[in-house]
């Protein structure tokens, strides 16, 4: 991977990862790891069930990690009622 990433980055990644609405872009934009590199991370981090599971959802038609399988209507990182998020980081009131 390019980065070395803390603990909490980590966990981050891996969340947003199995998250079906979020894509590789916006892991890409906050973490500047590639989907090979989230690829690569998935597997040495989770449970090879796990794993399996994951590549089988992220291939299924079910999530739109890929920018290309979203719908068009769709343009934005994050669902428009969550919190502000800014680098990774939740502003502040």
């Amino acid at each position: 991977m390019k980065l070395i990433l803390s603990e909490r980055d980590l966990d981050r990644v891996i969340e947003m990862a199995w998250e079906d609405r979020t894509p590789f872009e916006a892991i890409r934009y906050q973490f500047h790891l590639s989907e090979r590199d989230v690829i690569r991370l998935m597997r040495k981090e989770l449970k090879r069930s796990s794993f399996n599971l994951w590549r089988k959802r992220v291939n299924s038609g079910v999530s739109s990690k890929h920018v290309m399988k979203r719908s068009p209507d769709i343009n934005r990182f994050k669902c428009s009622r969550q919190k502000s998020i800014s680098m990774n980081k939740i502003s502040k009131r």
